[in-house]
């Protein structure tokens, strides 16, 4: 600890707290701290087909570029590696809800509603095929 409050001290640790090699990385932590919190207290139909992988995949290109960067920013690393783990999970959550069958499950009258609405489609171009024909 202590050779940790020395460095703190030193000309190097002042110059480290100061830069965007730290400040950049503290500043992107609001991404995945949301994604962890939406886990846990939001409904799968919030969730976003789109922009859920969409942030998986920003996060594991910058995973790489916080690695190659020299020197490497672990802070970074670790932000984005969260942010991808966590954006993940939300894109398997919203695959189980919308295509799995999570959705029915979870709202059984929704289910009946849409075989009714899908059986009153099919009748109405039916009846259509019927007009054109005759």
């Amino acid at each position: 600890m202590a050779t940790f409050v020395n460095w703190l001290k030193s000309p190097a640790g002042r110059q480290y707290f100061f830069s965007t090699h730290f400040w950049g990385p503290v500043a992107n932590w609001g991404l995945p701290i949301a994604a962890l919190s939406d886990i846990v207290n939001k409904d799968e139909e919030s969730i976003s087909g789109v922009m859920s992988p969409t942030l998986a995949a920003y996060s594991m290109i910058f995973m790489r570029f916080a690695w190659r960067v020299q020197p490497r920013n672990y802070l970074l690393f670790a932000c984005h590696a969260t942010n991808a783990a966590a954006q993940t999970v939300q894109v398997g959550r919203w695959v189980n809800y919308w295509k799995m069958g999570g959705r029915e499950k979870k709202h059984p009258e929704l289910a009946a509603a849409d075989k009714v609405s899908g059986t009153v489609e099919k009748g109405v171009e039916k009846v259509k095929e019927v007009v054109k024909s005759a």
